[in-house]
């Protein structure tokens, strides 16, 4: 991939454990989301301090939305009512989303509200959510380590160390953990780790870390004697890291293009850390890995779903329409967790593939989204999934058909929406009530909606604003099905803005980090994967050298 590039529900798994301190809510959360039930209505009728956001994007569909948001409305999220607060201070750049418990009793210190976040610098942080006092802070660094050098690459820039969201999960060990990538070099070698953390204290917890180490069958780019190998130094875990059925799922991108890189997924159980799978989707090729700038891997609860970067797809297929080598290059792909071994199960790949694999107009730059159970006009429930990429155009997936290859055309894919996201999308959508956000490159915030399971084919309202690179990933909070409130990042020199938009109209926007003036809400520069976390009446929002809290001011 060129350089182009360069910038390019709350409880997130059904664990296996249930543990009867846990609040019952918890339990019973957890287990509709095992049957594949993501938590779409029910959240509205949680109450709001109980909120988690404890995976990417708030659910492990992906949808951005938190139903659970009672004090932000449209009254008070103006310049007036509100703003920025304080500045959560750390110790490099946050690429990662932050993400939250309540009520966490902390040894010797109470009970706590807790944001939690990660930095280039191989530190994880635990601050008081209303306070911004400090709780914990730790290093992943082993003796004689230093985070990771770029590389000469600015995708990932002055330093490597956590790049992308940990996953939490308040049922594992004695506390709840929390499970952290961490990459790290010393004189001679560089290494992928994976951590499990003690949610009160950053103790590391099951014996880790646990050194990325895996190998897979093919003949692709750094094989050797039938098998593909992985090596630490080539690869970068920027995509957040999805927690199913008590398995922690990583996935792989490169640095720069560099070759030799292919696309894995890893799987570690979260109760050892062990491996417990592995796949590549490029093992007999070169490239197609997971970028995905930042986002998750979306689940039903059973499967994964991602779109691959460009790289090798074989045009012969076998007798059951899959590529006859096993190298899904630039796809949207669907992979089984049965039986805790990956592979593919479904796909799609455009008529045109590897024109658009070898022009660097893929769909590895965005993210994929399983949507809600929908009903079309002849009252049939469907089962759908969603993405874009590079190429402008948005994909729509059944889950259960996805449409795989056809060199002439894309009929069998469930809808495809050309030419719409003008700029291309380098970010992740937001869901809420029927509605889809999208912020690709240089265009507008946009709203499309569905209505019998098809989505609108241009946007029902747009932003004001034009988001240059990378565009902006939005984010919802809403009480139940009132207040929906659209949140997204402007990248400007020389500092971004938070943005406020009605989720019904985005043409309407509530508030912006410049409206008050004098500087009094300016936060500085937020990650190029810049997602705003919002919980409890604040927004968070990871920069260059903190989590910057937005909320309602005190009068």
């Amino acid at each position: 991939m060129p350089a182009s590039r360069r910038n390019s529900p709350n409880l997130n798994s059904n664990h296996p454990n249930s543990n009867s301190k846990r609040p019952l809510f918890r339990i019973s959360r957890a287990s509709l989301q095992g049957l594949g039930l993501i938590c779409f209505s029910l959240c509205a009728v949680i109450a709001s301090s109980a909120t988690d956001v404890s995976t990417y994007h708030n659910d492990i569909a992906r949808t951005g939305q938190n139903l659970q948001e009672t004090i932000l409305t449209y009254s008070n999220v103006n310049s007036s009512s509100f703003g920025k607060l304080f500045i959560f201070p750390v110790d490099g750049v946050i690429d990662a989303q932050p993400l939250y418990l309540s009520a966490v009793s902390i040894p010797g210190k109470g009970t706590h509200n807790v944001v939690y976040t990660v930095t280039e610098n191989d530190s994880v942080y635990a601050f008081d959510a209303d306070a911004g006092t400090l709780l914990w802070q730790v290093s992943t660094l082993g003796s004689g380590e230093s985070p990771s050098d770029d590389h000469g690459c600015g995708q990932i820039s002055p330093q490597i160390g956590i790049t992308s969201t940990p996953v939490i999960d308040r049922a594992s060990g004695p506390h709840g953990t929390i499970y952290v990538v961490a990459m790290s070099k010393n004189s001679t070698s560089y290494f992928q780790r994976i951590h499990a953390l003690d949610v009160t204290t950053g103790a590391e917890e099951v014996g880790g870390p646990i050194a990325v180490k895996a190998k897979y069958p093919g003949t692709g780019d750094n094989s050797h004697n039938g098998f593909v190998i992985f090596d630490p130094a080539q690869y970068a875990e920027r995509q957040g890291l999805l927690l199913l059925n008590g398995v922690i799922y990583t996935a792989w991108t490169s640095h720069c293009d560099n070759r030799p890189y292919t696309g894995w997924i890893i799987g570690y159980k979260e109760s050892t850390l062990a491996q417990s799978s592995v796949l590549d989707v490029t093992p007999n090729g070169n490239e197609g890995s997971i970028w995905q700038s930042g986002t998750g891997i979306a689940s039903d609860g059973k499967n994964l779903f991602f779109l691959d970067a460009n790289g090798t797809f074989e045009t012969t297929l076998n007798k059951k329409g899959f590529p006859n080598k096993g190298d899904y290059g630039n796809g949207f792909l669907k992979v089984t967790t049965a039986n805790n071994k990956l592979h593919v199960a479904d796909y799609f790949n455009m008529y045109n593939t590897v024109s658009e694999s070898d022009s660097d107009e893929d769909l590895g730059s965005g993210g994929a989204m399983v949507l809600p159970p929908m009903t079309d006009a002849k009252g049939k429930t469907r089962y759908l999934a969603i993405g874009a990429g590079k190429d402008q155009n948005i994909y729509i997936v059944n889950r259960n058909n996805m449409g795989k290859f056809n060199p002439n055309n894309d009929n069998a894919i469930y809808q495809e929406i050309d030419g719409v996201l003008g700029g291309g999308e380098w970010a992740s959508s937001a869901y809420f009530n029927g509605n889809m956000y999208f912020g690709p490159v240089g265009n507008n915030l946009m709203q499309f909606q569905f209505s019998n399971a098809r989505l609108s084919t241009s946007p029902l309202s747009k932003s004001a604003e034009s988001f240059t690179y990378p565009g902006t990933a939005p984010s919802v909070s809403a009480n139940g099905s009132s207040n929906g409130i659209v949140w997204s990042i402007e990248h400007t020199d020389p500092n971004d803005v938070l943005h406020a938009y009605n989720a019904t109209n985005l043409a309407t926007e509530l508030y912006n980090s410049n409206q008050a003036g004098n500087q009094r809400d300016q936060f500085g520069t937020a990650s190029h994967f810049g997602t705003p976390m919002i919980v409890n009446g604040k927004v968070y929002v990871g920069t260059s050298n903190g989590v910057a809290v937005f909320g309602v001011l005190e009068r």
